[in-house]
């Protein structure tokens, strides 16, 4: 039986990023930066083969399968985009129009394909985690 500890979630995310291959790297590191500094209580791990934000805090008990902690998730499949998933993004009242997509499990999702349109949807997007957070920490 392998007694190696497994790493830490932020040792995962940085071995992710140390090995990450992908046209659109400085996309990535741009939007994590913005998601991380946007609250305190929001943490990164890696799930689903991917980066994935989540709420850190204390929260009422939940069925797993709702999702309820999971804030985004970093979807790299195609080169010429990275795309954002929001598992609960229908839940938030989203004004900015930033959130787009109706998928039937109820997830949202945000596109961005350089540098220029993270700069321009920043505060759209700092607005989403924020109203996302209020919504959780209920």
């Amino acid at each position: 039986m392998d007694k190696t500890p497994k790493s830490t979630p932020e040792e995962q995310v940085q071995e992710y990023f140390q090995q990450l291959d992908h046209p659109l790297v400085e996309v990535v590191e741009a939007l994590r930066k913005i998601i991380l500094s946007t609250d305190e209580e929001v943490g990164e791990h890696i799930k689903w083969n991917s980066p994935a934000f989540y709420f850190t805090g204390a929260m009422e008990a939940f069925d797993p399968k709702e999702y309820k902690r999971d804030l985004v998730v970093v979807n790299l499949h195609k080169k010429d985009a990275v795309l954002l998933v929001f598992p609960t993004g229908a839940h938030i009242n989203d004004q900015t129009g930033l959130l787009q997509g109706t998928y039937p499990d109820g997830r949202k999702t945000v596109k961005f394909t350089n540098l220029d349109e993270v700069a321009k949807q920043e505060q759209s997007l700092r607005w989403v985690v924020k109203v996302w957070l209020q919504e959780v920490r209920k």
